[in-house]
């Protein structure tokens, strides 16, 4: 006679393998950015996501897409925050620092994907 709690544990335990093996990073940029910062960016880049709701954060989620905000940013203050998290310039401590998930390749592809986002360059 079959166990439910013998599949369930064959299940769980499918499951952990798969995550262990799944990368940390997503591939295209694309992917790595709904990965890593749609929840409080927003799908659209407009510092809309579902972390942000409410509002309720201290500091707001930057706007990837405002290029008047964007432009003043040199990209690598975009890549300090990105490696740094958002303490590291003055924005909201609750961003994690991708320092350790993402590669150098895959933190330049964000960059020059946010780039892409707000039409705009940085400064020189």
């Amino acid at each position: 006679m079959d166990r439910p709690s013998g599949k369930l544990a064959v299940l769980a335990l499918g499951f952990l393998v798969l995550a262990v093996a799944l990368p940390a990073s997503a591939g295209s940029v694309e992917d790595n950015y709904r990965l890593h910062c749609v929840q409080c960016h927003g799908g659209k880049g407009n510092g809309e996501g579902i972390n942000n709701t409410y509002g309720g954060l201290s500091v707001g989620p930057r706007n990837h897409t405002d290029p008047a905000e964007m432009s003043k940013l040199t990209d690598d203050e975009i890549r300090r925050a990105i490696l740094e998290g958002g303490d590291a310039v003055n924005k909201s401590e609750l961003m994690p620092r991708w320092d350790k998930t993402l590669t150098a390749n895959e933190v330049d592809e964000l960059v020059a994907y946010l780039r892409k986002l707000c039409k705009c360059k940085g400064p020189n």
